[in-house]
């Protein structure tokens, strides 16, 4: 099957809520060779884009959003099986990162890439998972002690909860102990600068490379 084809069987599976078809579509991708972070770039990433634009709309509802997420998960845990075995990780603790998707927001796939690809960057990611109230990554930060706060947000109404972060930062009194990285598609290097986070990225390979620059240049 043609590759244009199978990334069209791939949309249409996560559209479609049906998890085990995106699963056996996603590795027969890689059986091509085709590179994982390209079919999350690719397909995976624009798919749901448009379904969250949708249900921002309220085209769709939550059932249907959550069939969509279901089948991009099934997709997306054969993307990062894959990468975790061709992958080495490093000895070396570079830094600790406290990561999670902030709160109103129920989206995890990308923040699970942005992990991955930490942790094989020699970080130690400590996931807050998903609708993370904001004191939370703080508290969480306090407590390992973290460099970096990276902060997901996959909807423009939950892009608010990002500045919340920061903003209860500033009021503790502890917004130069940590770095803070924003992220997520409705995201851009303005809304950074608008909020004062200190770093934005728009893939999870460009987040970890971020991460790995502020901390040397810190």
């Amino acid at each position: 099957m043609a590759i244009e084809q199978l990334y069209k069987t791939l949309k249409n599976s996560i559209e479609e809520f049906k998890p085990e078809e995106a699963k056996q579509v996603t590795k027969k991708l890689l059986e091509a060779q085709i590179d994982p972070l390209k079919v999350l770039d690719d397909v995976l990433n624009p798919t749901m884009e448009e379904i969250g634009e949708k249900f921002d709309r309220m085209d769709i509802f939550l059932p249907e959003l959550m069939g969509a997420a279901e089948a991009m998960r099934a997709a997306t845990s054969v993307l990062t099986e894959h990468i975790k075995k061709s992958t080495i990780t490093p000895t070396e603790v570079k830094g600790k990162v406290v990561l999670g998707t902030v709160s109103g927001d129920i989206h995890e796939i990308g923040k699970n890439i942005v992990k991955i690809m930490l942790e094989v960057s020699g970080f130690e990611v400590l996931d807050l998972g998903k609708d993370v109230p904001s004191l939370k990554f703080i508290e969480k930060a306090e407590e390992v002690n973290a460099d970096v706060i990276a902060l997901s947000a996959l909807m423009t109404t939950t892009m608010h909860s990002q500045r919340e972060v920061i903003e209860l930062l500033e009021a503790l009194g502890k917004r130069n102990k940590y770095l803070v990285i924003i992220g997520g598609n409705p995201t851009t290097d303005n809304w950074r600068k608008e909020i004062g986070a200190d770093g934005w990225a728009e893939t999870a390979v460009g987040a970890a490379k971020l991460v790995v620059k502020m901390i040397q240049e810190r």
